[in-house]
């Protein structure tokens, strides 16, 4: 992570990073060049309504933004790849299993079941800028998830409101899982009508869509929150399956009582990615067992 001390030095490495020009950056966002260039000799602050504008277009957190676009900036560290903020060198890594284990009774009220109308637009520009294969998002999809599934289907905000994370869980039947797990199809081609109920199927099937969070506070709360869906689960016979194009969990996965079932070094060289994408599958109940 690099440390930030205003917003221009944020936007300068933004668009080196995504290697845009200023007009590039300035057509991104709807504003004129020379605003972007005040922007970044630190001239002017960003209107207060403009912030979120900003954040959809670029998907950087609405904390970071909202902490460096100050008379008095709050510095801040920030991670391109992983886009990731933290206040403090300390605290950039991701946590220990062991703080899920110690703290898992700890709740958030900025959690909630996903309102679709609201959210979509933050979860699709989201995954879609996420995803480099042939992944996409489809609506009719996400919407019955959260019908079928709400507990799994929900999103984090900060303390102004602004989306900051989210967790799509899929309760598949076993015909798209072993369509999946044989690489016959892949995200992009997973519908509605290959969801279930899975209170009624004697071994239930979680796919695990999307979870992400800006910082490791809001992880910490989405995945609290997802490992008690497990630990109050009735049906121990369940399974657990998803597909990752990101290797900074990769210890994590195994450590909680997932395997990986295939790799894709041939994809990964296609889409210059730092770890080839896998199929994941298994259950959390020994790493619950610890509570």
């Amino acid at each position: 992570m690099n440390s930030y001390n205003s917003i221009g030095a944020l936007f300068i490495d933004y668009r080196n990073f995504y290697n845009l020009s200023q007009s590039d950056f300035a057509d991104a966002i709807n504003v004129d060049l020379r605003t972007v260039q005040r922007w970044e000799k630190n001239l002017t602050l960003i209107k207060s309504e403009k912030e979120e504008n900003i954040v959809l277009a670029t998907l950087m957190p609405y904390q970071l933004i909202h902490n460096l676009n100050a008379v008095v900036p709050i510095p801040t560290f920030y991670n391109f790849k992983t886009r990731k903020y933290s206040l403090s060198k300390q605290t950039n890594d991701l946590p220990k299993l062991s703080w899920f284990i110690d703290q898992i009774e700890i709740t958030s009220s900025n959690l909630r079941t996903i309102e679709f109308d609201y959210d979509f637009k933050y979860i699709e520009q989201f995954i879609d800028s996420q995803k480099r294969d042939n992944n996409y998002v489809n609506a009719e999809l996400i919407k019955e998830a959260i019908r079928i599934l709400p507990e799994l289907n929900f999103v984090h905000t900060g303390k102004s409101g602004y989306y900051t994370g989210h967790c799509i869980v899929l309760p598949i039947n076993e015909k798209t899982y072993n369509r999946l797990k044989t690489k016959e199809i892949t995200n992009k081609d997973i519908r509605a009508k290959d969801l279930v109920d899975f209170k009624t199927l004697e071994r239930p099937i979680f796919y695990r869509y999307d979870i992400t969070g800006d910082c490791n506070d809001t992880i910490f709360y989405v995945m609290a929150h997802f490992f008690r869906f497990f630990r109050d689960l009735e049906n121990k016979n369940y399974l657990m399956c998803g597909y990752t194009e990101r290797d900074d969990n990769y210890q994590v996965n195994l450590q909680i009582g997932l395997k990986f079932i295939w790799e894709d070094k041939a994809l990964q060289k296609e889409l210059n990615l730092e770890a080839p994408p896998r199929f994941f599958e298994g259950n959390f109940n020994n790493f619950l067992a610890q509570l």
